[in-house]
């Protein structure tokens, strides 16, 4: 089984400071964000969940998938969520030249349109400094995230994906959850029950922009 921090440590926080981990509040929100899509059938049953619940998020779009359905990407911005830019090709950052990398983000920029949309969040969350400095150079905010609840790994049961996504939530938290075939699985289990979880909590849900 992989092993990754449910809970992004402090000491990762500090050493890595200019790039978002997590968005601090006094009004208990918190900040669900998806990522991979747009995704056919997929991304389309994530919008449905959140308008039932009233909820807005934020998208972390590949510029492929972008390109290949543009109808859901409209639905996505149409229905007054954030959206963010995943690179084009889902680019790993610590096997891509710096140059490279970068004109793979600038190429999904350019899908998104008239957005004024500069939050970028590195596939993986791997990602260079040279690569993380020249973004900022250029504007963007590096989003990363505060709880994974790993909805991609297959291995993990659906009940651990739940307490993985609710379990050690606290004001400003920045959850990861993948609008992908891959994840919908746990996805499909884990969204709703974490919505009503976080919802008893407390928590209140906001975009990151």
């Amino acid at each position: 089984m992989n092993f990754y921090w449910i809970k992004t440590p402090q000491i990762i926080k500090r050493l890595f400071s200019n790039q978002v981990w997590a968005i601090p509040n006094k009004e208990n929100k918190i900040h669900l964000t998806f990522d991979d899509g747009p995704t056919p059938e997929i991304t389309q049953w994530v919008l449905k969940i959140l308008k039932e619940n009233n909820i807005k998020a934020t998208f972390f779009l590949i510029g492929n998938n972008i390109e290949k359905h543009p109808e859901i990407f409209n639905k996505v911005v149409n229905e007054g969520h954030s959206i963010g830019n995943h690179t084009f090709n889902h680019k790993n950052g610590w096997k891509t030249t710096t140059p490279d990398y970068i004109q793979n983000v600038e190429l999904c920029q350019n899908q998104l349109l008239n957005l004024k949309s500069r939050i970028f969040r590195p596939p993986y969350g791997k990602i260079k400094p040279s690569q993380s400095k020249k973004l900022r150079e250029l504007g963007y905010k590096i989003i990363m995230w505060d709880i994974l609840t790993a909805d991609f790994d297959g291995k993990i049961p659906k009940e651990k994906c739940l307490e993985n996504a609710t379990q050690k939530v606290t004001s400003g938290s920045v959850i990861v959850f993948h609008d992908s075939v891959k994840a919908f699985a746990n996805l499909e289990y884990t969204l709703p029950k974490a919505i009503q979880i976080l919802k008893e909590k407390g928590f209140v849900f906001d975009v990151i922009s």
